[in-house]
């Protein structure tokens, strides 16, 4: 049962989050699609006016890499190990790698890539996913390779063929399935490394770590957690084709080829046990990492919604799970029958709430039904919509020119009124005190005692959606494994 509520949620939050348009989507290495360069910065010409024109435009990409992972992320001990490793992997990589210059990004994304001038990215949500610093190196040898490959060159004159996401935003109601997926996907849509590509980046990696003195295993182990992570994301469910083409790892060659080919690789420079490991280094490096939401973007804790810098909170009826999106929360209750979206906008000059509900923020639902009210002693308008097969309860609430709207739409002929009614009556605007309060979720090193199992550990996670299951993965632990007493765990806690 929770496996097919998590799977309705999946694919009803992406068909509702595409009603209005919806905010960035970049990911790149290790995920659907990578960033590059203008098909300018990489034509056919001389050299130098070539390498001149593609720092430009690793500048602006720069910029835009900030913009849409929520900035850079500031951790001077994950960086200095991070650091540590690159002047490892240059050394022994006999002056085919230069210099290079480490981002972290500020998203629970797991993602990582590189642009072809040296600038290597690295999301929060990938160090927290690595278990030890050779896991970590065959992340960074890997992204090195395509630069040293000019894999990012070849890859840049495929950009043409790349989707543009206004076509696709205004066909959404036209086919919501289709549309929200292909939306999500291409919303900063770039081309991809080949199948082939990512296959020589991981030999090359393997190679690089190994004369570095890092454990070659490593790659083998880190992309088994990716795969395992995807699986843990997707929960497990068959997947439509749009949402496979979503899932992180789609766009590279299946997870048990590539393992199947690091492993193979590593076992032709030694047995295992060989190189360096360092397991205590890398987790007092990350220890304290944020995981999860930004409290400045907004948090969910269970049914409820927080966002510090808004001074807002509202709570989803009871069996309803939430999910914190890029400029917007997505929801879908137990039995998948509904399904709910907020998220804010500001108003037009002179515009007033009433004429802005009136003129229909959702496209292709006629509004009726419009009812001036208060909530949390705010102006606020409540309306009522209809859709070729959805029924919808409309609220927005005006704070200053911003309004925030809620959207929850029911299938079958059912009527959501009374769970508008709640989430409404939950909305509140929080004390400085109170927003002050939420602090984002960390990950925690905590040593296991006789006893411990991974069921015990989970109960140090009660806020966090399987908390069993997320102990593994975090750790890279199978079902049954074991616990080594005075052995530190990762968890996730306040």
């Amino acid at each position: 049962m929770q496996q097919t509520r998590r799977a309705s949620l999946s694919r009803l939050s992406k068909r509702l989050a595409a009603i209005v348009l919806p905010g960035f989507l970049l990911v790149g290495c290790l995920g659907d699609q990578s960033p590059l360069l203008p098909a300018s910065a990489t034509s056919e010409g001389e050299i130098a006016p070539r390498i001149s024109t593609m720092q430009r435009a690793s500048d602006q990409e720069h910029q835009r890499l900030l913009a849409a992972f929520g900035g850079e992320y500031r951790a001077p001990r994950a960086r200095a190990a991070l650091d540590e490793v690159v002047q490892r992997l240059a050394k022994a990589g006999e002056g085919q790698i230069g210099h290079y210059d480490i981002t972290i990004l500020n998203s629970p994304v797991v993602n990582a890539f590189a642009l072809p001038n040296g600038r290597l990215y690295v999301t929060r949500g990938l160090l927290a996913l690595a278990n030890d610093t050779s896991e970590i190196a065959s992340v960074l040898a890997h992204e090195i390779a395509h630069v040293t490959a000019q894999h990012a060159v070849e890859r840049a004159e495929k950009e043409a063929e790349s989707a543009l996401v206004s076509q696709v935003v205004s066909q959404v109601l036209k086919d919501p399935t289709r549309g929200a997926a292909v939306s999500a996907g291409s919303k900063l849509s770039l081309a991809k490394f080949s199948r082939q590509q990512e296959l020589t980046a991981d030999q090359i990696s393997v190679r690089n770590i190994s004369r570095a003195g890092y454990d070659p295993y490593g790659a083998g182990r880190f992309l088994a957690t990716l795969g395992r992570n995807t699986a843990f994301r997707s929960s497990g469910q068959n997947q439509s084709a749009d949402d496979k083409r979503l899932d992180i790892l789609s766009s590279h060659p299946q997870t048990p080829e590539r393992i199947s080919a690091v492993t193979a690789a590593a076992r032709q420079i030694g047995a295992p046990g060989i190189g360096e490991r360092d397991a205590n280094r890398w987790l007092n490096a990350i220890e304290g990492l944020a995981y999860g939401d930004d409290p400045r973007d907004g948090v969910v804790r269970g049914r409820r919604y927080l966002n510090s810098a808004l001074r807002i909170g509202f709570s989803a009826p009871d069996g309803f799970s939430l999910e914190s999106a890029q400029d917007m929360v997505i929801g879908v209750s137990a039995n998948g029958a509904q399904a709910l979206r907020f998220d804010s906008v500001t108003l037009k000059s002179g515009q007033t709430l009433e004429s802005y509900v009136a003129a229909g923020w959702i496209e292709g639902v006629e509004t009726t039904g419009i009812e001036k009210t208060e909530i949390a002693g705010q102006p606020a308008v409540r309306a009522h919509g209809r859709g070729t097969d959805w029924t919808f309860r409309l609220a927005a609430v005006q704070i200053g020119d911003r309004v925030y709207r809620f959207i929850l739409a029911a299938r079958g002929g059912s009527d959501p009124e009374r769970q508008m009614r709640s989430i409404v009556d939950s909305f509140r605007i929080m004390i400085p005190a109170e927003a002050q309060a939420v602090r984002p979720m960390q990950i925690r090193l905590v040593a296991a005692e006789a006893g411990d199992t991974i069921a015990s550990m989970a109960e140090r996670m009660p806020e966090q959606d399987r908390p069993g299951e997320l102990f593994q993965l975090l750790n890279g632990l199978d079902r049954n494994a074991t616990l080594t007493p005075g052995q530190r765990y990762k968890v996730v806690a306040e």
